[in-house]
């Protein structure tokens, strides 16, 4: 597994890991942050992760640190409203994990021929469904909703055009539906880096997985299970994600902001990691003194 975990340096030194520090890794994945907290002192960890591919990875990781590490299946938002004592850093990597992305079967990206799915979870409504048996109107709301996209109607329209001849079941057929209504092909594409059917795949996998829900859900519940001057770090990958974060912060007085603005990645990490290009790093310290 190629796994970089994104602003990884930047997420050490925002969260400072010190011995005996409680720390929620709240989107586990592959569990490149969760080891370098780990590493880097002998702090105890405490990841989740909806995602059941990777309790492998959780138990190999529970053989090296013993008592130090525990792992949490479910989704985070849920987990987090149930978790007993104070937590003194907490940390939310919002993007897919490189598990789910490089693996063509669950079908998170259109650079591999893989079937529509799109679940972290392996289970609940995927995207074939969504494809095949949504409305115009529903897939036109979603893909504009979730991904931010202008021609989402025309989209839409073609999706249903398609499936009526035959359904729609894998990555690239919906690449190529979505390619279609813009006119050109991927290879001919002049005036951007990211693909043009980059928003519809978001927007699809956001609604399957109920993320944004899921975030603020989370963000919200926080108070509940932190100490006095706990450190919170969130990394987004789109202005959906970023919005619900910086609302939150903007809405609540306990937390205040570590540095003005975001994080990003250095020219360097995004050369070696591409995935790292839109990451955004927010820091925030919580006081309790107003509960």
């Amino acid at each position: 597994m190629n796994h970089i975990p994104v602003l990884l340096d930047e997420v050490l030194k925002m969260l400072n890991p010190m011995d005996g520090d409680k720390i929620i890794d709240a989107t586990f994945g592959y569990g490149g942050h969760t080891e370098a907290i780990l590493k880097a002192s002998k702090c105890f960890v405490t990841a989740i992760d909806r995602d059941p591919t990777v309790k492998s990875r959780a138990n190999d990781l529970k053989r090296v640190y013993g008592e130090r590490f525990s792992f949490v299946p479910g989704k985070f938002a849920d987990i987090i409203a149930t978790l007993n004592g104070q937590y003194d850093k907490v940390l939310f990597d919002f993007g897919v994990s490189s598990m789910q992305l490089d693996v063509a079967e669950r079908g998170f990206s259109f650079s591999k021929d893989g079937t529509l799915d799109m679940r972290m979870s392996c289970e609940g409504i995927s995207a074939y469904e969504v494809i095949n048996t949504y409305s115009e109107t529903d897939l036109a709301e979603i893909i504009y909703n979730y991904g931010n996209e202008v021609h989402s109607r025309k989209i839409a329209k073609a999706i249903i055009e398609s499936r009526n001849n035959n359904k729609i079941e894998t990555t690239l057929q919906l690449h190529e539906i979505i390619t279609s209504v813009f006119g050109y092909s991927k290879k001919h594409r002049k005036h951007s880096d990211i693909d043009v059917a980059t928003k519809t795949f978001q927007a699809i996998r956001i609604y399957v997985n109920d993320e944004l829900r899921e975030i603020d859900t989370a963000l919200h519940n926080l108070t509940k299970i932190l100490n006095g001057n706990a450190i919170i770090a969130t990394i987004t990958f789109h202005a959906l994600e970023d919005r619900i974060v910086k609302y939150w912060a903007s809405s609540n007085a306990h937390f205040k902001p570590i540095v003005d603005g975001v994080i990003t990645a250095s020219a360097e990490e995004i050369k070696r990691n591409p995935r790292s290009r839109s990451a955004k790093l927010r820091g925030f310290i919580f006081n309790n003194t107003k509960l």
